[in-house]
């Protein structure tokens, strides 16, 4: 096999491996953090629970992502879990400054300084405790410290689209 087979082949396995993935139903959140005075934040589906006692989860940033060292740098992290009508902010969250992935989107600070996103069906604020290099992206763990949570439905992803969980 030459080099440019090789290649597309190991192009078309990566493309099958995040359809496959793409299975798995996830929500949507946007994560926050505050670092070096600036907020930054971006769209997440790679939240998880890890403990509850004590209380723990945990997201994951690619490595190459723009606000990556304020994540893996800063003292924590709020997670704001999306409602199914809040697609436009997961989007809005993926791409501009930091300043412009908050403008126009309500939003309050907590007691932390971290900003939460209005509306979201649950948020969590985050102490980070640990950084764990996995691949091409870290895994950042953190200890909740607050919290809140409502009955709304949830925004979900599974195979490229939003979708509503839990109408």
């Amino acid at each position: 096999m030459n080099a440019d087979a090789h290649l597309n082949l190991e192009t078309l396995n990566h493309a099958a491996l995040k359809r496959a993935m793409g299975c798995f139903a996830t929500g949507i959140a946007v994560v926050t953090t505050q670092y070096e005075g600036g907020d930054f934040g971006m769209t997440c589906n790679s939240f998880n629970t890890v403990s509850l006692d004590p209380p723990m989860v945990l997201w994951s940033v690619q490595k190459t992502a723009s606000s990556h060292a304020a994540f893996t740098r800063s003292s924590g992290y709020s997670v704001s879990l999306l409602a199914a009508d809040q697609r436009d902010i997961a989007m809005h969250f993926t791409r501009g400054t930091p300043a412009e992935r908050f403008s126009g989107v309500a939003t309050h600070r907590l007691d932390s300084g971290r900003i939460v996103v209005d509306g979201a069906v649950a948020w969590f604020d985050c102490a980070l405790d640990n950084v764990v290099p996995a691949g091409d992206h870290d895994v950042l763990i953190g200890r909740v410290l607050d919290f809140a949570s409502n009955d709304r439905p949830a925004l979900g992803y599974l195979r490229g689209q939003f979708m509503e969980l839990g109408a």
